[in-house]
């Protein structure tokens, strides 16, 4: 024992007394410091977001939706994240699609705003259901009498499909419109790992169930390939639907703009606006300093802003939030209708940002449930699926909802595929869009070994056991007959309880289940006509659906959005420290700081497998679309 612990010993009791309450007010006068630190970070933070707190909506001002990022159903990121994108002036990473549509549907009935301005050159990944969705609200705010102009530099195909829903639809003259079409590529990894000594042992249900084959074969089997074709042709002509209806041009219009594209370039001098002017893809071109002088001499200009008078479509909303006025708001006889979204990788457990943790997920479901104010659920799933426990979990969950005389109405976004459709099935009513990507009803599971690339390095591995089971999932050691057998059985009964399931929740022969499922993935138009799904329709179809099924009449209710609390003071303080000291510290630190978080996307991205019994109903079926893995 040291010197300094000796008097602490000796101290009298009440000497051990006044000690305990000096450590006691210390302690609490460190927890108060820590949240003074982080209320007043947080209350810049909600400052900013209201517009610097005394944001007017001024007359003849126009809405400008430029949303940053990922187009998502929920903001789902870690708060500091969002809090340091504040306050540095960053754009957000995430954007969410009822921001955007809550903007639209609130500003078509302001006789304060004139028109909107659409911007999304910001944008990184969206949907085409989310497209489609924002599209339709662009619709409704044309309706009211009021334009909507798009301007981008160039255009993706994947944010072109709602600038061609605009009135006006403007480029730069040095820009491109980059539409391709949709694809499914993936890398194929069989020789690589026969070389390395690697074998994979898959076992699944259904000769559509392709997810496996990346770790199996060379390339895409026959089967795989006709599905895929199908469902991506689906969305390819919804697509083109879609841009021919707003831009009033041939269904074939975007097909044959790709098809002629190395001809119209050439035909035009090389120049792509010139060709997407022609293609009557795109109605003029303006660089960004000539559209600002146009819109300044129609609305005024900004001395401050450099550009012409304009409100953000945040801060519009968040005005007229401190208003009252934000269309849908609720008032004393208004119902709730609670919004859960089941967004990303489904997992075992809480989930990290991005995933959809199961308990979670049946954690909110079950709040609602408890809460008497919540007369019905709306489930939105963005899910490729993933943990077959965690999936069941949350059917579980609307099952109790449906139990307490609560209704449950699905609604499918991107994609709702493999577990996707599971935590969907038990719902009163599902719907989907024409594009969705649905159905691939089915489960496998793999367990790599690792014996033979061992071997080639003079390592073995040998033992015994009590049991012919003993030892046998060592990944070193071959996999015997007998454990294939044990998961064999388990995957076709976890099979046989899904095909089941949606006999029994869509009521559909669990043999005619079976013609529709073996894995394969549907588009929504398709799984309408299969009976997965009731009906056709976005978000608000859905929610209205939820209502009548309560006995509440159209409008007479709220949407509210339920989301997972996501740790904050922690991480934000460690978030900030590094932040801090990331300036000074050497180009090589940096850049190995910037490894460590690669590997921690990877180690991420291997969370998701963590389904107790290593069973999953996933569909690796996200479509690509200009070149990039969505």
């Amino acid at each position: 024992m040291s010197d300094s612990q000796t008097p602490v010993r000796g101290r009298s009791v009440l000497g051990r007394l006044f000690h305990f309450l000096w450590m006691l007010v210390s302690g609490f006068l460190k927890l108060i410091t820590i949240v003074l630190v982080l209320g007043s970070l947080a209350a810049i933070w909600f400052l900013m977001r209201s517009g610097h707190g005394g944001l007017r909506i001024e007359n003849n001002t126009p809405l400008v939706l430029a949303p940053s990022g990922v187009l998502v159903e929920q903001i789902d990121e870690d708060p500091s994240q969002r809090l340091l994108e504040n306050l540095n002036g960053q754009l957000p990473s995430q954007s969410s699609l009822r921001d955007l549509i809550d903007a639209l549907e609130t500003a078509k009935d302001d006789p304060r705003i004139p028109f909107a301005v659409l911007k999304l050159d910001g944008l990184s990944d969206a949907g085409l259901p989310q497209l489609e969705e924002l599209a339709a609200a662009m619709k409704d705010f044309r309706a009211a009498g009021k334009k909507i102009i798009a301007w981008s530099p160039s255009y993706e195909q994947a944010y072109y499909y709602a600038a061609a829903q605009a009135d006006e639809v403007v480029m730069d003259p040095m820009g491109s419109l980059s539409i391709e079409g949709f694809s499914s590529y993936n890398n194929y990894f069989k020789d690589g790992l026969d070389k390395l000594g690697v074998d994979v042992h898959v076992f699944r249900v259904g000769e559509y169930k392709s997810a496996v084959e990346p770790f199996t074969r060379n390339d895409m089997s026959p089967d795989a390939r006709t599905a895929n074709l199908d469902w991506l042709g689906d969305l390819w002509k919804d697509y083109g639907k879609g841009v021919a209806e707003g831009r009033k041009l041939s269904e074939t219009a975007v097909d044959d703009y790709v098809r002629r594209f190395a001809t119209g370039l050439e035909e035009h001098g090389g120049d792509p606006a010139a060709y997407a002017k022609a293609s009557g893809l795109v109605s003029s071109v303006e660089t960004q300093a000539e559209f600002r002088k146009r819109m300044g001499a129609i609305v005024g200009f900004d001395d401050d802003l450099g550009s012409f008078r304009q409100i953000y479509y945040l801060d519009y909303l968040s005005a007229v939030e401190r208003e009252g006025a934000l269309k849908g708001g609720k008032g004393h006889d208004t119902h709730t209708i609670a919004l859960v979204a089941v967004q990303g990788e489904i997992v075992d457990g809480t989930g990290q940002v991005g995933q959809a943790g199961g308990d979670t997920i049946s954690d909110l479901l079950d709040q609602a449930r408890r809460d008497d104010d919540i007369s019905a659920v709306v489930l939105r799933v963005n899910s490729p699926g993933g943990s077959v426990w965690a999936s069941e979990q949350i059917r579980r969950a609307v099952q109790a909802l449906k139990a307490d005389g609560k209704p449950v109405v699905a609604s499918m976004s991107t994609v709702a595929a493999s577990g996707g459709y599971w935590v969907s099935m038990d719902a009163d009513q599902i719907y989907a869009h024409d594009s969705t990507v649905t159905g691939s009803i089915g489960i496998f599971g793999m367990i790599p070994t690792i014996d033979r690339g061992l071997a080639k390095l003079g390592i073995h591995t040998d033992g015994v056991g009590t049991t012919p089971l003993a030892g046998t999932l060592r990944i070193d050691r071959p996999l015997s007959a007998e454990l294939g057998r044990i998961i064999q059985a388990q995957i076709d009964k976890g099979y046989r309880d899904f095909i089941g399931g949606v006999s029994k929740a869509r009521d559909i022969p669990v043999e005619k289940v079976n013609e529709i499922a073996r894995g394969r993935v549907w588009s929504g138009a398709h799984a309408k006509a299969l009976g997965l799904v009731d009906d056709i329709g976005g978000l608000q179809q859905a929610a209205d659906a939820a209502a009548k099924l309560a006995g509440i009449e159209a409008g007479d209710y709220e949407l509210q959005e339920m989301s997972p609390k996501r740790e904050f003071a922690l991480d934000f303080l460690s978030r900030f420290y590094g932040q801090a000291h990331m300036a000074w510290m050497p180009a090589r630190m940096r850049g190995w700081l910037q490894t460590i978080s690669a590997q921690t996307d990877i180690e991420r991205w291997l969370s998701g497998f963590n389904d107790p019994r290593g069973m999953y109903a996933q569909c690796f079926c996200t479509p690509q679309q200009g070149g990039r893995s969505r």
